[in-house]
């Protein structure tokens, strides 16, 4: 009963092939949507990374990422994502102009946090390099021992 199967498949691709291959007429395909035309903004940073060294745990980090728009068009940032709730980055909302600087902020808090760490920020935006991802590299250590309580005396 496979063999029958098998074969009545087989028989019917055969027959489906041999039809394409003796008509003249070429096979249509699909036309492609015209692209919607690219936006021209880019975003360039100064610098894409950041080391903070090292720190004690517990301790936050904030450092600003500077960058320009060298396209032609407005760059509009629709968001800005840290790699995890400790890595928050905040962003300008409004339309940066061609030839702009502009800054985004990103705050690293390391509690919870040891050794090292590469945390990062993806940009999106309507920039043609979109998107981008920003990193924050560093170390955590423990945190200072604190003194012992004295035993009270006697």
């Amino acid at each position: 009963m496979k063999k029958t199967l098998l074969l009545a498949a087989c028989s019917l691709m055969l027959a489906a092939t041999s039809v394409n291959a003796q008509t003249d007429k070429p096979v249509a395909t699909p036309a492609a949507a015209p692209a919607a035309p690219a936006s021209t903004a880019e975003m360039v940073f100064e610098a894409e990374e950041f080391n903070f060294g090292t720190i004690k745990q517990g301790e936050s980090v904030t450092h600003e990422f500077t960058f320009t728009n060298n396209g032609k068009d407005d760059l509009i940032i629709t968001n800005a994502q840290g790699s995890c709730g400790c890595t928050v980055p905040l962003y300008p909302k409004e339309a940066i102009k061609k030839g702009a600087k502009a800054t985004i902020k990103v705050t690293f808090n390391s509690a919870g946090k040891m050794g090292l760490q590469d945390k990062t920020v993806t940009i999106t935006s309507n920039a043609k390099n979109s998107p981008k991802i920003l990193h924050l590299k560093g170390t955590v250590e423990a945190p200072a021992a604190q003194p012992a309580n004295a035993a009270p005396g006697h």
